[in-house]
């Protein structure tokens, strides 16, 4: 592990982060043998779909009603090789607004053993109605179930604010 890599210590998570393993792919590496920077969008789409499915339940899907990316920010903070066992993503909600809201994550381990955790990100969605071709508000239920899930900013190392 390099010597920048960040680790931490395994604790209880934070109150409204949602944890969900998400498998690699062997061909989510590249030349250097480590899970290539782009694929770290998939991963992190692949949480979004999975939690949504659990947070909002199979009746009401946001991706069904409308939903568009508008940002990705990430920072890697340590190479991630190929594995069998999957990696543990953490996502909470950062910001809830009128119509869009953010998502936060990290990547890691998980596995209770000192989590290494490999990339931070976060990603903007807007809730859209493509019909109208528009952004939609968004209604209580789904605040409500965002707010259940709300937690701190993304701790980006290399922010500038």
């Amino acid at each position: 592990m390099p010597a920048d890599s960040v680790v931490e210590r395994p604790m209880d998570k934070p109150a409204g982060r949602y944890r969900v393993n998400v498998p690699l792919r062997w061909s989510d590496m590249d030349a250097y043998g480590h899970v290539n920077n782009v694929q770290f969008l998939r991963l992190l789409e692949d949480a979004r779909v999975i939690g949504f499915e659990e947070w909002f339940g199979q009746d009401r899907s946001v991706l069904s009603e409308g939903i568009l990316v508008a940002r990705h920010e990430i920072e890697y903070l340590a190479p991630l090789l190929y594995r069998v066992p999957p990696i543990v993503v953490e996502m909470w909600a950062t910001r809830i607004g009128g119509a869009g809201f953010d998502l936060a994550y990290e990547v890691r381990d998980g596995d209770g053993e000192g989590d290494v955790v490999y990339a931070r990100a976060e990603t903007t969605l807007v809730l859209y109605e493509f019909a109208a071709s528009r952004p939609r508000r968004m209604d209580e239920a789904l605040r409500a179930v965002l707010e259940g899930h709300a937690g701190d900013p993304v701790p980006f190392r290399w922010r500038r604010r």
